[in-house]
């Protein structure tokens, strides 16, 4: 089976890597896949050949006029960069402007056309003309795959056929993020960390919807020996430095995006933290901490309800309150046993969920 997917994005975050991660897993098990792409280093690492296409931006309230009326010219790019990958047997797009624009492709530039949901529908296209015009576009997909119970109910609510929706978890190499022990060491010792100190932190963007800062206020709440460890970038990373030195002092850290090498920064923590924007889908954040047998506490419940549960993490009993957040982190820094014990018990579960051999052989069912 040959699978050609569409993925035009200004970022580099969890949906993109989860995107070409899929592909990866379809292709060890023997399908020929190929990702058209703005991003041409997003495939970095994996055996996913990625061709160039640039559609301009992604749609948005702040882009929607100007695309819409440059519709015809993104709708003839698009068919022009599938004439030259055909013929295939599925066109799997990722986000809403080429979910809208394929409907109105050549049927055999879409022999079957599949949609993959990385995070619940956007509020604007759940209702009015936008949720219209998705609809229509929908009708002509074979299935869904939502990545998270969450996400297919906002499918659902958003009048998608809800035989059409099936959920499948996010694709992950178990190998590629395990505990290091020497990686710990040496990431604490590049950083000043001493061995012993109660260390929480996670890796994230930067973004203004990301309540990073109550994770920084927490961690302050937990006495004079404690260290944070922020890893990531974006539009907030001044205000977020400047927090977290002005409450921590050297004890904040705040480092590059560690990309591939993410089992490293995670295995220098004892507890990663999820800070969860408001439209999160499965947050491979999340998922990336259990392979790293860390426990995760969310400061929130937004795409972690059906993740994170009694005894693998925590998720704060108040939404986004650095007192509540603090409160919990202060049982795993009381309670090392409880630390590991619930780190093993993350790994086990990414086993169980999300092996990307297990994984794939569930899309190639619903593809057939």
């Amino acid at each position: 089976m040959k699978i050609v997917s569409v993925m035009t994005t200004a970022a580099r975050g969890g949906g993109e890597y989860a995107a070409v991660d899929l592909l990866d897993a379809l292709i060890g098990r023997g399908h020929e896949c190929v990702m058209l792409s703005n991003v041409a280093d997003v495939a970095e690492g994996t055996r996913v050949p990625v061709k160039p296409i640039d559609l301009g931006p992604k749609l948005s309230r702040r882009s929607a006029v100007s695309l819409t009326a440059k519709a015809p010219l993104v709708l003839k790019s698009l068919k022009a960069a599938l004439e030259r990958e055909a013929p295939y047997d599925v066109l799997l797009v990722h986000y809403k402007k080429e979910q809208l624009l394929a409907p109105w492709l050549p049927k055999r530039l879409r022999p079957k056309l599949v949609w993959a949901e990385w995070g619940p529908v956007p509020r604007q296209l759940r209702s009015g003309a936008p949720n219209v015009v998705f609809k229509r576009a929908a009708r002509d997909v074979h299935v869904v795959l939502a990545v998270s119970a969450g996400t297919k109910d906002s499918l659902i609510e958003a009048g998608i056929d809800a035989d059409k929706v099936a959920v499948v978890p996010n694709v992950m190499d178990l190998n590629a993020v395990r505990f290091s022990a020497e990686a710990r060491a040496r990431v604490r010792a590049e950083h000043g960390i001493p061995e012993g100190a109660f260390t929480v932190g996670c890796v994230s963007r930067f973004h203004p919807k990301k309540p990073l800062d109550v994770l920084i206020r927490a961690t302050a709440q937990l006495g004079p020996d404690a260290h944070l460890l922020l890893a990531g970038d974006g539009e907030t990373e001044a205000e977020l430095k400047a927090l977290s030195h002005q409450l921590l002092g050297d004890r904040a850290h705040v480092l590059p995006t560690p990309h591939r090498a993410i089992a490293d920064v995670l295995s220098a923590l004892d507890v990663s933290v999820f800070c969860p924007s408001p439209t999160e889908g499965a947050p491979r954040a999340v998922i990336y901490a259990m392979e790293a047998s860390r426990p995760v506490v969310s400061t929130g419940p937004e795409g972690v309800w059906d993740m994170i549960e009694p005894g693998m993490g925590a998720i704060a009993e108040r939404e986004h309150d650095a007192d509540s957040l603090a409160d919990l982190l202060k049982q795993y820094r009381d309670d090392p046993e409880r630390v590991a014990r619930e780190g093993a018990t993350g790994r086990r579960l990414a086993e169980e969920r999300y092996d990307g051999a297990v994984v794939a052989e569930q899309i190639e069912r619903l593809l057939a």
